[in-house]
């Protein structure tokens, strides 16, 4: 093992454990009694664990609502992401145009914008049209976060797709469509799952939008937000810990096709 490689495996040790501390800080809190929550010092090694802090926040009132909201509101940004995200990665892999370049910078401008100014007008025009507190109303928002990351991943991947596969499908009676649709989509769909986990990710931990666009319908990070002054450590904990668990199985799940994504990206 030369060098470069020694160095570059330190680096993504030292980044993994800067990553995996404060998960395991926060699981083994969430998994100890009440009373370690708050006990000073606290051990590295937990002395006992038990499900009496995970069991008390499963049991709050409108947890298992917040939960659902938040999934539903997830499902729809990952569609959103998707449904808006291929076809114009498609147009800008594909298509040369004037400004091309411009448009790219545009498109990663937009997350330049802080959420909190916009959040106003949104408010109000949300109000006006019936999507203030509703699932599409937080998932429209939340879409807007994930979608020049989806844009832009999806103009990576159908670069990597060869040009000569669709124009084969055109000679042998496909439309565009059909072509894109039946070749290029199969192809580069396990790449897409970078795309949905970002979407999945981003509108599941999303605090801010989801806070200020819903008051009934809250998400479980909104929920928690507003329930902070109120609710006890190990309430915390819990939730920090559950709110971890779901993207930590996600990408699991997923991991597979997102070697496949940088196998197409590498053509």
């Amino acid at each position: 093992m030369n060098k470069n490689v020694r160095l570059i495996y330190t680096f993504a040790t030292i980044l993994a454990i800067c990553w995996l501390i404060p998960i395991y800080l926060i699981t083994i809190s969430a998994f100890s009694p009440k009373d370690a929550a708050t006990a000073w010092p606290k051990s590295l090694f937990p002395t006992s664990l038990t499900l009496e802090t995970m069991r008390y926040f499963f049991g709050a009132s409108g947890i298992w609502t917040a939960v659902l909201n938040s999934v539903a509101v997830a499902a729809i940004t990952m569609a959103l992401s998707l449904a808006l995200g291929a076809p114009a990665g498609y147009a800008l892999a594909r298509f040369d145009f004037k400004g091309q370049n411009i448009y790219r910078l545009l498109v990663v401008m937009t997350r330049a914008f802080p959420l909190a100014i916009l959040a106003l007008p949104l408010v109000t025009r949300f109000i006006n049209v019936g999507l203030y507190d509703t699932w599409l109303g937080v998932a429209l928002v939340h879409t807007a976060l994930a979608l020049p990351f989806s844009i832009l991943v999806s103009s990576s991947l159908f670069m990597g797709i060869p040009r000569e596969l669709e124009e084969a499908a055109w000679t042998l009676g496909c439309t565009k469509v059909q072509a894109f649709m039946k070749i290029v989509m199969p192809i580069a769909l396990p790449g897409m799952a970078a795309t949905m986990i970002f979407s999945f990710v981003i509108s599941w931990n999303e605090v801010f939008a989801a806070s200020v666009m819903t008051v009934n319908n809250r998400t479980l990070t909104a929920a928690l937000f507003s329930s902070l002054q109120e609710s006890p450590m190990y309430f915390k904990f819990a939730g920090g810990f559950f709110l971890i668990l779901p993207s930590l199985i996600f990408i699991f799940v997923v991991r597979k096709y997102l070697f496949s994504m940088w196998g197409i990206a590498n053509r």
